[in-house]
């Protein structure tokens, strides 16, 4: 749920109350801190949602005063808080939460957490005290750590323009900070209740938790800038160049059989493979595979089978070659997994290439993790006997707001820059990428759906929306160019999928679809597969969490894909000279034409546009795509 924004002023300071937290502290436009908020935890590690109420909001010249009370109650889960936020004139700004618990619950953490943003942080100095009043001078990680980079912090000091240092000082817990991307999350964060510390913890009814935070400037503060740009910078670089990664899709979860439509809107899609998972344990496994084989031929894709093998991993692996015999599944990549380990030991590689190796040389034997980047950071797998280092990623880890989702893109790329660090030659798969997390790797159960959503905790009704499409383009452009080799998104069909099924696959009150019709995601997929074999260029935006831009190159053609993430109209100034251009445009108004009859669309849509003087300025409402073909010049 996206929640109203509310502008407040601090002197120097800009920054958005939302929801009961701070978002983007800023001076002159420079983000100092991306986020200020209470986090309540359960012992799964799930975020219990806050119910904002009494809010109040005083603004004076260059002042602010908040107050609101905060309920997070969910399951056993009952804690309550009130907050107050202040704002003076001279940028100061503190943060104070004063919660007791409603009832017994078990907790892993309760308390304030505040995010540091990555492009002004990564690589940068900053000065930690420590809570015996010493003084540690550091940097913010430019490649992701998988430890905790500061410790036991009180306070925290870093420049954010010349001569300007921004300060955050805690108060009432210990508090350390993590590597926020390490679940692609945007940021680095600080926290309460050291990890090393035992948890869950429970906390008793009337227990009161009581913390404060300040966040102070020091130097010499600029004088405002009143010049207001009023158009996003769009360019590229013709000579910045990486290969656009083979792209794939995983098989639908919901079991239900392809229908010769639904292959023919797959197929627009020119993808390279098709993710099975197999469960070598379960007897069902060759059905699954027969299903997979037989969907990737009707596609003329190959397949990135996802093999869990358990400590009878021979036997099961010598029953799957007997299977493997009369199926001839097209196979292009194997990812090898256990079933007890957060990461694949080298062993379990080994036995695989062993046993499945054929007369295919070319198919590539991978092992990492089903889960996160952060469980392959912390277990930095070997390379020795693997040609594929994969993990997954999904945004959602922490927190499931739209900003939240945007920041997320940029850490994509951080991962993929880390990972480069200790996999050598190694290739790269991303599998997969959706928008929620699978499933929870910390929960007793996991087929527990989240009371505060009607649907299953692994689906996102945002699947079908244009905002799903402007991530799924972020998502391609910070992957690709980083460059990712093999990326596996969402699913072929259903509510994971990339576009509905035409018989109803799951109940239809949870998540209203048409039936039959794409989601708007497809036709950012089928922008790029038009594109296959060709290449990325690097692009920029001026404000990349506004406007996100991806440009493709094949056949001495080029493709500019926008997408604009905010539900405001954003105006983008392309830099670059173009005589003549095609444009096609998605948006609220012919969306249902897009979604409904996608092929007929994707022809009749495009208009002809010749720019002025060689620079084209481009309107786009809101949540809208836009896809520019021109001369490769």
């Amino acid at each position: 749920m996206q929640h109203e924004k509310i502008a407040l002023q601090a002197g120097p300071v800009q920054v958005s109350l939302v929801n009961g937290e701070l978002r983007y502290l800023r001076v002159n436009g420079i983000e100092a801190v991306r986020r200020v908020y209470v986090a309540v935890r359960d012992r799964h590690w799930n975020t219990v949602p806050a119910i904002i109420a009494s809010l109040q909001v005083q603004t004076g010249a260059n002042t602010f005063r908040v107050s609101f009370s905060a309920l997070h109650q969910e399951d056993e889960t009952d804690f309550f808080w009130q907050g107050k936020i202040v704002g003076e004139a001279n940028g100061t700004i503190t943060f104070t939460m004063e919660g007791e618990a409603q009832n017994n619950f078990w907790r892993n953490r309760i308390g304030i957490c505040v995010l540091h943003p990555l492009p002004e942080c990564a690589g940068q100095a900053c000065r930690v005290e420590h809570s015996d009043g010493s003084i540690e001078d550091g940097v913010f990680p430019q490649f992701i750590t998988p430890q905790q980079p500061f410790k036991d912090i009180r306070a925290i000091t870093h420049e954010i323009l010349p001569g300007l240092q921004a300060e955050i000082r805690l108060a009432g817990a210990v508090f350390e900070i993590e590597d926020h991307r390490n679940w692609t999350d945007g940021s680095y964060k600080i926290y309460s209740t050291p990890l090393a510390l035992l948890f869950p913890v429970e906390l008793k009814k009337g227990e009161q938790v009581l913390q404060s935070l300040t966040f102070t400037l020091h130097g010499n503060v600029p004088a405002e800038s009143n010049e207001h740009v009023a158009a996003i910078t769009i360019n590229f670089d013709r000579n910045a160049v990486t290969k656009l990664p083979n792209i794939g899709l995983g098989m639908a979860s919901h079991g239900q059989a392809t229908s010769q439509r639904e292959l023919q809107y797959l197929r627009e899609l020119n993808l390279t493979h098709l993710r099975v998972e197999l469960k070598l344990q379960q007897a069902n496994y060759t059905e699954a595979l027969a299903c997979a084989t037989n969907e990737a031929n009707k596609l003329s894709t190959k397949l990135e089978v996802a093999l869990f093998l358990s400590n009878n991993a021979e036997q099961e692996l010598r029953a799957l070659q007997r299977v493997m015999k009369e199926i001839n599944p097209p196979i292009i990549r194997w990812l090898i997994f256990h079933i007890a380990e957060p990461v694949t030991s080298e062993k379990w590689v080994a036995m695989a290439r062993e046993i499945l190796t054929n007369h295919e040389s070319q198919i590539q034997f991978g092992a990492g993790t089903n889960n996160y980047f952060a469980e392959l950071n912390r277990n930095r797998p070997s390379v020795n006997v693997t040609d594929t280092i994969c993990y997954s990623i999904n945004p959602q880890v922490h927190a499931t707001d739209n900003d939240t989702l945007i920041e997320s893109l940029a850490a994509q790329a951080a991962t993929v820059e880390s990972v480069r660090q200790f996999i050598g030659n190694a290739s790269l798969a991303i599998s997969p990428i959706t928008l929620k997390p699978r499933f929870n790797p910390h929960a007793t159960n996991q087929n527990a759906v989240q009371h505060f959503d009607e649907l299953p905790a692994s689906v996102d009704v945002r699947q079908m929306s244009l905002f799903a499409a402007a991530w799924t383009l972020g998502s391609l452009k910070y992957l690709s160019e980083s460059g990712t080799e093999n990326l596996t998104y969402f699913e072929t069909t259903g509510w994971r999928g990339v576009l509905e099924t035409e018989q109803a696959s799951h109940p239809r009150e949870r998540f209203a679809s048409v039936l039959g019709s794409v989601f708007p995601l497809w036709h950012v997929l089928a922008d790029v597969g038009e594109f296959a074999g060709g290449e990325i260029l690097r692009s920029r935006a001026s404000e990349p969490l506004k406007i996100i831009s991806l440009v493709l190159r094949h056949a001495g053609k080029i493709r500019l894909l926008l997408a604009n993430f905010s539900n405001e109209p954003q105006t983008a100034l392309l830099e670059a000279h173009i005589e003549a251009a095609q444009i096609t445009r998605i948006n609220a108004i012919n969306m249902r034409t897009a979604t409904a009859h996608p092929l007929d669309f994707r022809v009749q849509a495009v208009e002809h546009i010749t720019p002025t003087d060689g620079t084209l300025e481009l309107n786009l409402s809101a949540e809208e795509l836009v896809r520019l073909d021109f001369g490769a010049g």
